[in-house]
């Protein structure tokens, strides 16, 4: 039996097609091959059009298809992990009414803070474990204070996977798990939060019906199929975030294990039992994919976020690397000293930070000397700076109670750099265990334990092979830190002048 998974990113859209019975990937692709545009209309906006994710969708499953590895009729279900936190408002149709005001927009976080305050402050964080910052549900709040004409006619909210499941199936679901990352969940009623209704007077019908995450999303539509080459009726039975979806293909399911990505953004993501939550909302809890509460076995997700990740790693080769492929980017970035000589890089550039309580700060180059620093140092301190950002999320979340002992990670985007990996293991002193695995895995492992194959989530992970496992270089303990102080000391500065 063969499974579809499909992984809606920013910058692309992959998909994989999975043996059931192996666990492993039979065949994969992605479209397009350079990174997606985000439109950017107004200075901290981030727009990107809904109908070009479907259409990359198509050109990906066609791409996969046309490896003629296996017969495509013979995929039996469909799953979908995707971009966090983006919001689509579609019609009685189904058609977009405007471009999707993607994860890293910062246009929402007034509406974000008002409603934090109009529900209070203690009841959010108690009820809905996070302030709505800069989430899917301030993201309502902006459209329907600047755009009543398009929220008039709207039809339906979703997320980006429910997008593209609408347009596979042309039935609108969501899950518990998909409301939690828009904060629209009330973790202590288990159900659509009234407060958020309340607060943002907007229409209840808007939302999807709920469907589990591992269940039923719909049933692929005759002329999709036709055009697709699969078969026609075949469920989508899994939705996901891209991080929860991680987490899923890395076997983090149980609290105390960690997951980590490395893409467009930098995310560490731990599950937990704890009903809890940070007070400055810098780390975020929301439903993981196997979150049961009214079975008593709550499953949460704590996430940290650093928006500039592989943005800055691309920004870098764009403006600085003209010609050079990521991996020549890591061999120069590798011929540099531990520390860059003296080059700090704050990583940013990308919208408002959650740990840096919802600030849009900017990116930031210090120490560049021309007499001695040429593009090695700055592609390390790059790397260097992204890494040591984690850190510092990752002393937020132990400051509220999460430490990991290991990491795990696909081997993948930023993670296919030693020198990042190592950074990162270093400055933390944390493991970092690599896992030959990526989320459209992760989607078509979850489509067969919504379809039922795997009688729990665990078994659909007993084949995974880890490639690495990266331990802190205890020699090196004492320069990382006081490398990761002065960044730190530079970040408080920076926060203070700003």
């Amino acid at each position: 039996m063969l499974l579809l998974g499909i992984d809606v990113g920013t910058s692309s859209i992959k998909v994989s097609v999975v043996d059931a019975d192996s666990q492993q990937v039979v065949a994969s692709a992605q479209y397009p091959d350079v990174e997606n545009p985000i439109q950017s209309p107004q200075e901290g906006w981030a727009e990107q059009e809904p109908a070009m994710w479907w259409t990359c969708v198509q050109k990906a499953i066609s791409r996969v298809n046309s490896t003629n590895t296996f017969d495509p009729t013979d995929i039996a279900a469909i799953g979908i992990g995707y971009q966090m936190h983006g919001l689509v408002l579609v019609d009685e149709a189904g058609k977009t009414l405007r471009p999707s005001i993607i994860w890293c927009d910062s246009r929402a976080v007034s509406n974000g803070d008002r409603l934090f305050r109009q529900i209070g402050e203690k009841r959010a964080l108690s009820y809905l474990l996070n302030s709505p910052g800069n989430f899917t549900a301030a993201k309502l709040a902006w459209v329907m204070e600047n755009e009543p004409d398009v929220y008039a006619k709207a039809q339906h909210l979703m997320l980006p996977g429910d997008y593209i499941a609408l347009r596979l199936t042309g039935e609108a679901t969501t899950s518990n798990s998909a409301l939690s990352e828009g904060i629209f969940w009330d973790f202590n009623k288990n159900e659509v939060s009234e407060d958020i209704i309340n607060a943002l007077g907007f229409r209840r019908e808007l939302i999807p019906p709920i469907q589990p995450v591992f269940g039923e999303h719909g049933r692929l539509r005759l002329d999709v199929a036709t055009d697709l080459g699969l078969k026609a009726g075949i469920p989508v039975t899994y939705k996901a975030g891209d991080q929860p979806n991680n987490a899923l293909s890395l076997n983090v399911l149980e609290p105390g294990e960690v997951a980590a990505t490395a893409g467009t953004s930098g995310v560490i993501y731990a599950v937990t039992d704890q009903v809890a939550a940070d007070p400055k909302s810098r780390v975020n809890t929301f439903a993981h994919v196997n979150h049961r509460r009214n079975e008593g076995e709550n499953r949460l997700g704590v996430l940290l976020c650093i928006n500039g990740t592989g943005s800055l790693n691309r920004w870098m080769r764009d403006e600085f690397g003209a010609g050079l492929t990521y991996a020549d980017i890591n061999d120069l970035a590798n011929q540099a000293p531990v520390g860059s000589d003296g080059i700090r890089v704050l990583p940013f550039g990308n919208g408002a930070e959650r740990i840096l309580e919802n600030r849009t700060l900017g990116a930031m180059f210090n120490g560049l000397n021309f007499n001695i620093h040429n593009r090695g140092h700055v592609f390390r301190a790059a790397q260097e700076g992204i890494a040591f950002s984690l850190k510092y999320g990752l002393d937020i979340m132990a400051a509220t109670g999460t430490q990991p002992a290991v990491i795990r990670a696909g081997k993948s985007n930023l993670f296919l750099s030693d020198l990042f990996t190592q950074t990162l293991v270093n400055a933390s002193q944390t493991t970092v265990e690599l896992f030959d695995t990526d989320g459209a895995k992760g989607a078509a492992l979850g489509a067969g334990i919504g379809l039922g194959v795997f009688a729990e989530p665990k078994e659909a992970f007993t084949k995974l092979k880890k490639l690495a496992t990266i331990e802190p270089d205890t020699s090196q303990r004492a320069v990382y830190q006081n490398i990761y102080e002065n960044w730190k000391e530079l970040l408080t500065k920076m926060l203070t002048d700003n």
